[in-house]
């Protein structure tokens, strides 16, 4: 819920911004079109007024978009922050048992006569890269990609990636009852 607020506010914004600035923009040509007629100065005096008030509302809520969204910016990065700390002090905490879950895995890869390169996407898609996340990473085609993962699925007479992860998850969690 708070997320859609905040997508309809930052709308809300953007669109009160580009009003504001149309309203300018039009005003500005109107006064110039009224100067050149030889409109009363009374009247070019309001809608001078009105154009500064358009551009004070534009400046305005511009300032109010963009302080929000540093705000937003700012809690994004303190949350992001945080949540690396969070998994550093868990590897750490982990790391013998990543260890020897890497070493398994590697070692049940190993059985399933995988190859070096395939092995490497294995790992990549246990860790939950996409297809082009580990094509840019090993420089290469998201279709190369996409066949060495078919090839680990045959190999190891797995249906996909949810499967391949459950092979080496499942085991690590408790059964439901006993939670």
């Amino acid at each position: 819920m708070k997320q859609t607020n905040n997508h309809d506010n930052k709308r809300l914004s953007q669109w009160t911004i580009a009003l504001c600035a149309l309203t300018f923009l039009l005003i500005s040509i109107d006064i110039i079109d009224d100067y050149q007629d030889g409109i009363a100065w009374w009247h070019i005096i309001i809608e001078v007024m009105i154009l500064l008030f358009s551009l004070a509302g534009t400046l305005y809520f511009g300032w109010i978009y963009f302080a929000t969204t540093q705000a937003t910016i700012h809690r994004l990065e303190q949350d992001l922050t945080l949540a690396n700390q969070d998994a550093q002090q868990w590897r750490e905490v982990n790391k013998d048992l990543l260890a020897g879950l890497a070493k398994q895995i590697l070692k049940q890869f190993t059985e399933w006569q995988l190859t070096p390169a395939e092995i490497e996407v294995g790992m990549l898609l246990l860790k939950g890269l996409s297809h082009q996340a580990i094509a840019d990473l090993r420089a290469t085609s998201e279709r190369t990609i996409r066949d060495q993962a078919r090839a680990i699925y045959r190999k190891s007479g797995l249906c996909g990636r949810s499967d391949l992860s459950a092979f080496f998850l499942e085991d690590l969690l408790l059964p439901h009852q006993s939670r």
